[in-house]
């Protein structure tokens, strides 16, 4: 008897607490929101951590020699070697051309560079004549000219501040034609 009269209130306690329709609503919401945020900093880590990847696996590349057109370990040009990076890090295929990066790219301030973004030169008296990757506090990594070798550099030494024509950020809906390789 004592145990029927317990499950009774218990019942009762039990109908009395259950939630109502907008309380449900509520903490449907509240879970959508906090799951929502938490793949956020998801995609947030996930892109940082490619970035990172990114630079890591371009400076393994420090000292390979440049090489007009080249795009391997026997020797890269300046896009060959951006394209080389993203390609092998990230499965992202860029243009084997400086200009044609920039333009399949996303401007973005200088202010707003982040390792991993591009950033271009006019060092041929044209405009996205050269380009590398920026790997942060103002460095950029890159694969220079004839003679020289994959190197990092400071952007505001006065040669490259002079040359700066801007940032870009690759990401893989801007890329308008990633397999044109006949450009060079």
């Amino acid at each position: 008897m004592f145990r029927l009269i317990f499950l009774c209130c218990l019942s009762i306690g039990l109908a009395h607490a259950a939630p109502t329709a907008a309380d449900n609503d509520d903490l449907e919401a509240l879970i959508n929101q906090s799951l929502v945020m938490s793949e956020i900093s998801h995609i947030s880590q996930r892109v940082g951590s490619q970035a990172s990847d990114l630079v890591v696996n371009a400076m393994g590349f420090l000292g390979v020699p440049y090489k007009r057109g080249g795009s391997g370990i026997a020797g890269f040009d300046c896009s060959g070697f951006v394209r080389a990076m993203y390609e092998n890090t990230l499965g992202l295929v860029l243009p084997h051309n400086a200009k044609a990066q920039a333009d399949a790219t996303q401007i973005i301030d200088k202010n707003e560079l982040q390792p991993g973004d591009l950033v271009f030169f006019n060092t041929l008296r044209r405009a996205f004549s050269h380009v590398g990757i920026y790997v942060g506090e103002g460095k950029f990594i890159h694969s220079p000219r004839a003679g020289g070798e994959v190197r990092i550099e400071n952007m505001s030494d006065s040669y490259w501040r002079k040359r700066f024509n801007g940032a870009r950020r690759v990401s893989p809906n801007s890329l308008n034609n990633p397999s044109d390789a006949s450009v060079r």
